[in-house]
């Protein structure tokens, strides 16, 4: 890959990765604008750089990652729903879903839509749980299975986990935070699944693709995730909501 493209892909990956527009959905149609064919590299370069984003979330939680056991026990069950449904099903995932543009921007659109009306009916409760090690055990498997429905391009990983915290009663900036921190071992599976699975076939400047990558998604992730927790603060998620149904119109003209 020329390395105007892999700096490309690695600032839009660390965009979008913790927002609630789709990091997947967005590398493919950046494929898309810059014809470059969706490949099993290209996939798996997809699914990779997203590491690069997930650390950015290890050094700015570090701290708290490392003081409570709580908060890991949680992430530990919501991890499971995505872990059970990818082992099972990536091979038709990385087939049929990964790839296609209509999936994508079907999602965006409906998604968006979604998120509009979702924002726009809540109301946060006055109780709504405030810190991350008071998430019972049960919200956490809820928050689990909403974030398996992003296996789906096009549908964001974030997105999903913000609205299913959103339901079972979390505040908005737990939620976010929680979100944030099961992207790790989610995304660190899903990497390492992909890789145990590909990496004999990549040539060795591939390998370098994906170190640089890596390393841009990591620096534009970390700036990102400040943007989005004080974006929060003022905001709700009306804003890209109506931003995934503009995106997915322009990409569908585009396409024509």
């Amino acid at each position: 890959m020329h390395i105007l493209v892999v700096l490309i892909f690695g600032i839009v990956e660390g965009i979008t990765e913790f927002l609630p527009v789709s990091s997947t959905g967005h590398l493919m149609l950046t494929a898309k604008l810059l014809r470059i064919s969706q490949s099993e590299f290209i996939k798996s370069f997809e699914i990779a750089i997203q590491l690069g984003a997930i650390l950015a979330v290890v050094v700015l939680y570090w701290d708290r990652l490392m003081k409570s056991r709580e908060i890991w026990k949680r992430l530990a069950v919501a991890f499971l729903p995505a872990a059970l449904i990818g082992a099972l099903f990536y091979k038709m995932i990385k087939r049929y879903l990964l790839g296609n543009n209509e999936v994508v921007l079907w999602s965006l659109f409906i998604g968006g839509l979604f998120l509009i009306i979702f924002e726009l009916l809540h109301r946060e409760k006055k109780d709504a749980v405030e810190e991350l090690s008071a998430v019972s055990y049960p919200q956490a498997l809820v928050i689990g299975l909403f974030q398996s429905v992003a296996m789906v391009p096009g549908v964001s990983r974030a997105a999903a986990t913000i609205i299913g915290g959103l339901v079972v009663g979390l505040k908005r900036k737990t939620i976010v935070e929680f979100s944030f921190l099961l992207a790790i071992p989610t995304m660190l599976a899903a990497t390492a699944l992909d890789l145990f699975k590909s990496a004999q076939v990549f040539k060795p400047e591939q390998f370098v693709s994906l170190g640089t990558g890596f390393i841009v998604s990591f620096l534009v992730a970390l700036a990102a995730i400040k943007f989005l927790l004080s974006f929060i603060k003022r905001h709700s998620f009306v804003a890209f909501g109506v931003y995934r149904v503009i995106i997915a119109l322009v990409f569908w003209s585009i396409l024509k």
